[in-house]
């Protein structure tokens, strides 16, 4: 069991619900720009959906590493903390919230980071 190939096909499916529900569910519910914050989320969870597969698939490739294995959990914290914090933003309209994502997308890097520095130790 590859739990990052599973971890990343539950986001991209959240993704692509949670898209939907953004587009048809919040039309006329909150305003565009908490609709545009929404379309952020979700574009930047699918994102790293994406990002949470290749971390898999280097593993399968390469084995599990130490610097994989903490990119693979840096996407999925990032997912939670940015997508998430703008999700909540946007149906709660709780402003305070906005401080959280950029947490997330240091997560994001820090991933991304990880996946560099693996290549070029491979």
């Amino acid at each position: 069991m590859n739990l990052f190939i599973i971890l990343a096909a539950i986001n991209a499916f959240l993704a692509v619900a949670l898209g939907a529900f953004g587009a048809h569910g919040l039309e006329g519910k909150v305003s565009e720009r908490m609709i545009e914050i929404w379309k952020t989320g979700v574009t930047y969870q699918m994102f790293h959906a994406g990002g949470l597969f290749v971390v898999a698939l280097l593993m399968e490739r390469f084995g599990s590493t130490g610097l994989l294995n903490g990119a693979g959990w840096s996407f999925l914290i990032g997912i939670i903390l940015f997508s998430g914090s703008l999700y909540i933003l946007t149906l709660s309209g709780i402003k305070v919230l906005g401080a959280i994502t950029p947490l997330g997308g240091v997560a994001f890097l820090i991933g991304w980071v990880l996946i560099i520095v693996a290549a070029v130790k491979g």
